[in-house]
């Protein structure tokens, strides 16, 4: 299996829970579910609330689907409020 490294840019309650506004993050397996896990391990409770009610921004596509390869870039995007 070949690592992927990946930018993960963090928004509003994203950057608020990573404690910054991006990162570089190597992944075994590139998917949407395995960063998802790792910013878990990293980040805690802030950043689990943030990823269930938000989205995924991967590869400039939005993506709920875990099982969705990541090439290059995701942004973490807290839900948006709005009327």
């Amino acid at each position: 299996m070949t690592q992927t490294t990946v930018v993960v840019r963090y928004f509003a309650a994203a950057a608020d829970a990573a404690g910054r506004d991006d990162e570089t993050i190597t992944l075994d397996e590139p998917t949407v579910a395995a960063l998802r896990t790792e910013l878990a391990n990293r980040y805690g409770e802030p950043m689990e609330r943030v990823m269930g009610s938000g989205s995924f921004l991967v590869d400039a596509v939005v993506s709920r689907d875990p099982s969705r390869t990541i090439r290059e870039t995701v942004d973490v995007l807290p839900p948006f409020a709005g009327g």
